[in-house]
């Protein structure tokens, strides 16, 4: 089998977002085979917080599931936004060339860089330069795209030369990939060729996250009972979710004491969300709950809530999605028509404008009101899941796309 370097500043312990699926990638990849050495960060997200025991200012050595990982020190702001954001990405694009550096004598035959963040492709693009590594770059989050949505770059200028940095630095890359239809086709747009681009979609653990067959814990752990209506948002809670709706719908919908709003997770903008839903008595706070628990803390939902930003819905695939549909409960999504969010849901939730407070209410209102319509919807999202979101599928599929890009001369890959 290949040897395998990844790069990306998001790895195992994070149980969510980019790092979530990179950890889950390498320990597949070792599984099945494959030597893996990480080049990584130490854990921080959602937080904007170094996990205790790992270091700050140099980097570590460890093991996880079979994959070495080489953490490299990172600058994480207290609170990141626009320019702290980039900064602190740029951080980890310094920091790693030391451990690519002592990488040298592994010679891995393919290096996969994932961005978030774009700041390590560089120099991940060197190292395969030196070793005769091919290169792989998947993309989580068009990372520079948000950044010019939001603002961090004003001047025409400066946006000129940004984008054609990252198209230049793209196709270097052997494979491109990014995980939905909408974000390949934004990789046209941007310039990389077609025998580059390749899809490669989140997953989903079916197994560990299924429809649950009683009622969650988390209801009697919260006071809420069996019969009422839970609305649900869990995950990050930072700025491209365009949390500030989530109060607005709460608020609107106190009215109906059936209904209970819960949010969950980490990030920058909870406390802000929290102070404003202080007086809403049927709105519940609780942290981002640990791994283990995910399948009751997910089927506690009756409804999902899926908020996004019109500014950045092109521009990232929500990788909380996944584990929704597999919970077998249905979602109700702000994203704009065509886009990759609602062509997901189009047979297994309900998207509304992105922004739209009370078309989003209207929707919680109208699933409230309607158990068969949420148990329909909430049967084909699990169809969903095991059909086309399962990770082993997945993961063989990039498996037998990163052995194609090795000649019989680089890979290792038996042939007998």
């Amino acid at each position: 089998m290949a040897r395998v370097l990844i790069v990306g500043i998001n790895y195992a312990p994070e149980d969510i977002g980019t790092g979530k699926y990179t950890g889950e990638m390498a320990t597949w990849l070792a599984a099945n085979g494959h030597s893996v050495r990480v080049v990584t960060a130490p854990p921080y997200y959602p937080s904007w917080k170094i996990s205790n025991g790992y270091r700050r200012w140099w980097w570590s050595r460890e093991w996880i599931s079979g994959a070495e990982v080489l953490r490299c020190p990172i600058w994480v702001p207290a609170k990141p936004r626009g320019l702290t954001r980039l900064l602190h990405l740029a951080s980890f694009g310094l920091t790693c060339i030391p451990a690519l550096a002592a990488s040298l004598f592994f010679r891995a035959e393919v290096v996969v860089n994932i961005a978030p963040t774009m700041a390590s492709a560089p120099a991940a693009w060197l190292y395969a330069k030196v070793t005769g590594a091919k290169t792989w770059l998947h993309i989580q989050d068009f990372e520079l795209d948000a950044a010019l949505e939001m603002g961090v770059i004003r001047a025409n200028a400066g946006r000129k030369i940004a984008f054609a940095i990252e198209l230049a630095i793209m196709r270097r890359f052997d494979r491109v990939s990014t995980i939905s239809d909408m974000m390949i086709a934004r990789l046209s747009a941007k310039g990389v060729k077609a025998s580059s681009r390749t899809l490669f979609p989140n997953w989903v653990d079916i197994g560990a996250i299924r429809p649950l067959s009683d009622s969650s814990p988390y209801r009697r752990l919260l006071n809420i009972s069996d019969s009422a209506v839970v609305a649900l948002y869990s995950g990050n809670m930072g700025l491209k979710q365009g949390l500030e709706i989530l109060e607005q719908v709460a608020r609107s919908l106190k009215d109906m004491e059936q209904l209970h709003f819960v949010f969950g997770g980490q990030g920058p903008g909870r406390s802000l969300l929290e102070q404003s839903c202080a007086d809403l008595p049927n709105v519940h706070f609780l942290e981002l709950q640990p791994i283990d628990k995910l399948n009751d803390w997910l089927g506690l939902a009756d409804i999902h809530l899926l908020p996004q930003r019109a500014d950045v819905a092109d521009l990232v695939m929500p990788s909380k999605l996944t584990g929704m549909l597999a919970s077998g409960r249905t979602v109700v999504a702000t994203a704009a028509h065509g886009t990759g969010v609602a062509k997901a849901l189009a047979q297994s939730g309900v998207v509304v404008p992105p922004g739209d407070a009370h078309a989003m209410a209207s929707a919680i209102r109208e699933l409230c009101s309607q158990p068969d319509r949420r148990r329909v919807l909430g049967a084909a999202a699990r169809y969903q899941a095991e059909h086309t979101l399962g990770l082993d599928a997945i993961l063989a599929g990039f498996n037998s796309n990163l052995t194609s890009i090795l000649t019989p001369k680089e890979s290792s890959v038996s042939t007998n």
